[in-house]
């Protein structure tokens, strides 16, 4: 049996989200007393809620949207590192990792998981990782934070310089009970046309598990 880990924050009334933005809600719109037959729900929130992937649209006009996406890039090998060490991420933390070949790599930060609340501030992760993480095979970061910037930046710049180094952005993983190593991972981005990002539901498995 393959041990699958959820890494995702579950998506429930409760759940934090940004500031200003759209919570989430699930109800019943037609119960199966109602129908005959079936219950049928509907949802209603942010794509940036939860366990989630940013496209480019989402800070720049022209960026790529989510259905342009390349799906290759969320599923595959991965590996989980631990930086909680430290409160600001840069290219000389991330030096110290052996990261040859990585193509998706995990950041477990000093932030605590506590979906059904919204943090007041979250490590820094300076812009100067992109063409590091770049030069090196990276193809996509995932960060168990709302945001790869300050929660109260408006330049957005290490969104901006992953994009311009062709690395894309998963976020809100929950990555505090996970070990160092490397993992298979599954984090699929809904076909959502004309979206700026989107809600995924993020797995891993020990790499070991396969053989």
């Amino acid at each position: 049996m393959t041990n699958w880990i959820d890494i995702s924050q579950p998506l429930t009334n409760e759940i934090a989200h940004w500031p200003e933005d759209t919570p989430f809600s699930y109800q019943l719109t037609y119960t199966k007393q109602q129908t005959g037959s079936v219950n049928i729900g509907q949802i209603l929130t942010s794509v940036h809620t939860g366990t989630h992937v940013d496209a480019p649209f989402h800070f720049d006009d022209q960026g790529e949207k989510i259905l342009d996406l390349d799906v290759s890039i969320y599923i595959g090998r991965a590996k989980v590192i631990d930086v909680s060490s430290v409160n600001v991420i840069n290219r000389d933390v991330l030096n110290g990792f052996h990261l040859n070949g990585v193509e998706r790599l995990l950041l477990r930060t000093s932030l605590s998981s506590s979906p059904n609340q919204f943090p007041k501030s979250i490590p820094i992760l300076d812009p100067d990782v992109a063409p590091y993480l770049a030069a090196i095979g990276i193809r996509l970061l995932g960060v168990n934070m709302p945001s790869v910037d300050p929660l109260d930046s408006k330049e957005l710049p290490t969104h901006h310089a992953l994009h311009q180094n062709g690395i894309y952005i998963l976020e809100n993983v929950i990555l505090d009970a996970i070990k160092e190593g490397d993992y298979f991972l599954s984090a699929l981005p809904l076909a959502l046309e004309e979206s700026d990002g989107s809600p995924v539901r993020a797995v891993i498995r020990k790499i070991e598990e396969e053989k």
